[in-house]
């Protein structure tokens, strides 16, 4: 498989994961202090995703941190499926309760 910048495995996509996972806690810290945000459903519902988002993203830094030490190829097609797949999940769910202002009560 070809390797291209970004992926599983190499130090640009670990420094991505790493990168997502700061962004992700920055994210969760700045609405959990808003003042009232349990009052709105779909804010704690984004905050949720967005939780889930940093568990994904740590998981997967810590697997390229492992790859990076071990030296092992993570270019299997099965693996690189379950990436793509888990990423697109977890990159929807906070557009999906961002946009869904319905939810309020």
């Amino acid at each position: 498989m070809k390797d291209v910048v970004g992926s599983p495995g190499t130090w640009s996509g670990m420094s991505l994961r790493v990168s997502q996972c700061v962004f992700a806690g920055a994210s969760v810290v700045a609405m959990a202090s808003a003042y009232g945000f349990s009052n709105y459903t779909a804010f704690c519902y984004l905050i949720a995703s967005m939780g889930l988002q940093l568990l994904w993203s740590f998981g997967l830094a810590c697997l390229d941190i492992y790859s990076l030490k071990t030296k092992r190829d993570l270019h299997n097609p099965v693996l690189v499926s379950l990436f793509v797949v888990g990423d697109w999940v977890s990159a929807s769910f906070p557009v999906y309760y961002s946009s869904n202002s319905h939810l309020n009560p």
